[in-house]
């Protein structure tokens, strides 16, 4: 199978046969990036799991926590 985890511990998969390989939620065809869009348009994180209800809350708090940071970091950069 073509599927990689972007990190064993985080909630993201990369499939080159789902939405051409950008990181998704885990069984979803959610971008990642998509969270990150919605937030920086002042968009709750409840508004976001409303507008997308395959995307566990849990998955969602993950990724904020772990890879946010990394974001943050490259936008002051």
């Amino acid at each position: 199978m073509d599927r990689t985890p972007l990190s064993s511990s985080l909630p993201v998969t990369i499939d080159p046969n789902i939405v051409s390989g950008t990181p998704v939620f885990r069984g979803t065809r959610v971008p990642v990036q998509t969270l990150f869009d919605y937030i920086a348009d002042g968009t709750t994180l409840d508004e976001f799991l409303d507008n997308f209800p395959t995307v566990q809350r849990a998955d969602a708090l993950q990724v904020l926590e772990n890879i946010g940071p990394l974001v943050r970091a490259g936008v002051s950069s």
